[in-house]
């Protein structure tokens, strides 16, 4: 499975006057297992450097940055038309990318990238997204943003984490409505990216699983479709309906195993053939937590930091 997902990548966006490799070490407080295992996790920096002092200085070092500025009720924008031309481009020259993952500012702003690429404003030709993670993100609150990247619900599958104490914690639940049908991991931490107790690292690993399981049988159909059209060029038309392969590259005749199914035992019914390798979604939705050694001093204060965003 790791073959073939190592290529899935995540386009990771900071949050406000912070940095890439600061949302890097943010997400270090999660199991390696969760993402770092299964996709490729680019942190850029934000376009511009910052305007004004960071919540992080002295914990964290510098440069920080900032995607866009605005005014204190959020509802006016500087540099925002900018940065999503700058994240187009980069996104594109980059990519393509299998999903976003945001904090804070960055999560606002990977949200309405998905808005408006589902409306045909930006990046028609880049491919559809199949991922979001929000962490304590928001909509934005201009009229004229809203109408156009809220106007359908995304179909992107998300999952939107949300602290009982995240002065954020309304809007990010306004931002979660925005999305079909999203996953909602709850939280008793404030503006930060939270550490995960057990029942939401479940959560989370079964909605990562559904996400693998979904891009491999994307990838076995497009193989499969590529080899049934080259089969079916050197096959007789009234055997072509009959003919299918056992993913072993061995050509079976349909009809000759259509009352086989019951054979199959039942351990064996639920495995995924994908590339000749067999996995199985539940054995990864199952998996015991690997434990993780991080420096628990430096992820406190990053957290206490980060409740001041």
């Amino acid at each position: 499975m790791e073959g073939q997902n190592q290529n899935m990548k995540i386009l990771c966006l900071h949050g406000f006057r912070t940095s890439g490799k600061f949302l890097q070490k943010q997400i270090s407080k999660w199991d390696p297992s969760l993402f770092l295992h299964h996709f490729q996790m680019d942190f850029p920096d934000g376009l511009f450097s910052a305007g004004g002092k960071s919540d992080i200085e002295g914990i964290f070092p510098p440069p920080y940055f900032e995607w866009f500025q605005f005014n204190k009720e959020f509802t006016e924008y500087t540099n925002l038309e900018e940065c999503i031309s700058h994240l187009c481009q980069y996104i594109t020259h980059n990519g393509p990318f299998h999903g976003l993952l945001g904090f804070s500012q960055g999560a606002t702003l990977g949200a309405l990238l998905l808005g408006y690429k589902a409306q045909g404003k930006v990046l028609k030709e880049h491919p559809p997204f199949k991922m979001f993670v929000s962490i304590s993100g928001s909509k934005f609150r201009e009229p004229s943003i809203c109408e156009v990247a809220y106007k359908d619900k995304i179909d992107v599958k998300s999952v939107h984490f949300i602290g009982a104490k995240d002065w954020l914690k309304l809007p990010s639940e306004d931002l979660a409505t925005a999305f079909h049908d999203p996953l909602i991991i709850r939280h008793p931490q404030g503006h930060t990216v939270p550490r995960l107790d057990e029942v939401s690292i479940e959560q989370l690993r079964k909605w990562i699983a559904n996400i693998l399981f979904d891009n491999n049988d994307g990838i076995s159909k497009g193989e499969e479709h590529d080899e049934q059209e080259t089969l079916k060029v050197d096959t007789p038309k009234e055997l072509q309906n009959n003919i299918i392969d056992d993913g072993n590259n061995n050509q079976i005749n349909a009809l000759e195993i259509a009352t086989t199914e019951e054979e199959i035992p039942k351990e064996m019914q639920n495995k995924i053939i994908i590339s000749n390798n067999q996995i199985n979604a539940s054995e990864f939705a199952g998996n015991e937590l690997k434990e993780v050694i991080q420096d628990k001093s430096i992820n406190t204060q990053i957290d206490a930091s980060q409740d001041a965003l």
